[in-house]
């Protein structure tokens, strides 16, 4: 997972695309409500982004069919939403930003529509009654070069990749941005036959067209948050092999690279089949590995990103032998489970993810003996100096289950998250806390959870309530005592340290302890 910080955009610049590319056809909605007008909150009152999402209504599924054309690097595109109100609406509003739109339709007619910030606001030819199933078409064309205040587009000399997340997938394909949202997802990506194209899911149909050109065809058999979605173009190889219980493996392997990259991507089947041990069976339909093609170490500014059914991964790293890569392979692997099997409700629960990722990255780790950064080789030691740092961290980064964008991807949500979870299986029991971790998937598949509900079904499974121990792990402002360890103390604060300054394009997201 990544760092970035948000800024928004010009509102004046995304409009004047707007009626650009409407040719000074398209009649631009009226932004002042009349009396008896109800339009959709623009909002889903994210703690972390508060502007992020849409309400009064939820996406069921999004069609998107892309077209790359290598000569000119921009993708034409149409999304298709298939959407059910929750109230009635005389106007909705979905997130886009730096998508130059050319039309709006909602069940086949045509939208007026302007673009706000980060907002496209679609004002549909009749209102749309409550509890009705909707339909909305949106055509567009996405420049993946283009300077944006931020971006989930990672530019390659042959095509592109994405890293939405936490909230970027908007400026690749109009959205209800949040994760809380899921939905189901086909991918139509149309390429010159020289370059495949991949996405989310499994392969379902392949065509060739004219002019030399394929288009492949992909779809989800489970929801998918937006900030999780995959979508690819290059020179790639798609690699196949089975894991556990004959489940398919796929990697996407630039071309050029993949005899190097087989040492790292056959250890994908044992690290599913060490993980299902713990978890449960993997989770979707096929899992692989991502290395992107280009070498720029400004290409993405991260390590390794989780994308549903496909982790992105810089190609140098996988290079790497294995007791330097498969901890933080663990650690991404784990995602399918903790961040995208169980999504968070808000940004404000990431430590589910990150905390969940390092915890058992961490103990995959230390079983085969591979010494971490710190040059600990056990769990127990890794904790105690984790332990020490406690007070410092929540007064330079927050509780652990209280971020803001600007530290939201601190040592905090990664080491921080993984003490909770230590404390309360010091406190419960291995038993009980494995039957947490197991119920609170099972419950919360393909869905989203929020810290509440994770602490709710803590104290209902393990017999015993345990709100207020989560709750002061999560939410104080010192470190609790630590179960099992009286002898273990924290450092005090050291009232010079404060918080680093952040800046955007800054990288600052490298916080997992498994790398």
């Amino acid at each position: 997972m990544r760092y970035r910080s948000r800024v928004t955009a010009p509102a004046a610049a995304l409009i004047g695309t707007a009626a650009v590319l409407a040719g000074g056809n398209t009649a631009y909605a009226d932004t002042d409500t009349k009396p008896g007008d109800t339009p959709g909150p623009e909002t889903l009152g994210d703690p972390v982004f508060p502007a992020l999402g849409n309400d009064g209504y939820r996406v069921g599924a999004y069609h998107l069919d892309f077209s790359y054309d290598p000569s000119t690097a921009l993708v034409d595109a149409t999304a298709t939403l298939e959407l059910r109100t929750t109230q009635a609406l005389s106007r909705l509003s979905l997130d886009a930003l730096g998508l130059d739109i050319g039309t709006v339709r909602v069940d086949g007619r045509t939208a007026t529509f302007e673009q706000v910030d980060e907002k496209l606001r679609i004002t549909p030819a009749r209102p749309l009654p409550a509890r009705a199933r909707v339909t909305v078409c949106v055509t567009y064309t996405a420049d993946p070069r283009r300077a944006l205040a931020h971006t989930a587009w990672v530019p390659t000399a042959d095509g592109f990749a994405i890293c939405p997340q936490p909230d970027s997938a908007h400026t690749v394909f109009p959205c209800n941005d949040h994760p809380s949202d899921k939905a189901d997802f086909t991918f139509r990506i149309t390429v010159p036959a020289a370059l495949r194209a991949v996405a989310s899911g499994s392969l379902v149909c392949t065509e060739n067209l004219a002019g030399d050109r394929t288009a492949y065809t992909y779809r989800s058999r489970s929801p998918i948050a937006t900030e999780l979605v995959q979508i690819t173009v290059g020179d790639y190889v798609v690699k196949e092999r089975r894991g556990p219980h004959g489940l398919p493996l796929r990697d996407v392997v630039p071309t050029a690279r993949a005899e190097a990259l087989e040492p790292a991507l056959a250890l994908t089947p044992g690290l599913v089949e060490w993980i299902e041990a713990r978890l449960g069976a993997y989770p979707f339909e096929t899992y692989g590995l991502l290395p992107c093609n280009s070498d720029d170490p400004n290409a993405f500014d991260f390590t390794g990103l989780e994308t549903q059914t496909l982790t992105l991964y810089k190609p140098n790293y996988l290079l790497q032998a294995e007791p330097k890569i498969g901890s933080h392979m663990m650690h991404e692997l784990v995602h399918s489970y903790f961040g995208n099997s169980v999504s968070p409700a808000t940004w404000a629960d990431l430590w589910l993810n990150e905390g969940h990722a390092d915890f058992y990255g961490l103990l995959y780790r230390y079983e085969r003996g591979w010494a971490d950064s710190l040059g600990l080789t056990t769990f127990e030691a890794r904790m105690k100096d984790t332990y020490a740092r406690g007070d410092q961290w929540r007064r330079t980064s927050g509780p652990v289950a209280a971020p803001n964008a600007v530290n939201l991807f601190d040592s905090q949500r990664y080491l921080g998250g993984v003490l909770v979870l230590y404390a309360l299986r010091q406190l419960i029991g291995e038993d009980a806390f494995h039957a947490v971790e197991g119920t609170f998937l099972a419950r919360h598949r393909n869905s989203s959870a929020s810290t509440e509900d994770y602490i709710a079904l803590a104290s209902h499974t393990s017999g015993q309530d345990v709100s207020g121990f989560l709750r002061d792990w999560l939410y104080g402002t010192t470190t609790p005592r630590m179960p099992g360890h009286p002898d273990w103390t924290v450092t005090p604060v050291t009232p010079s340290l404060t918080a680093p300054r952040r800046q955007a394009g800054v990288r600052w997201h490298e916080n997992s302890a498994t790398l």
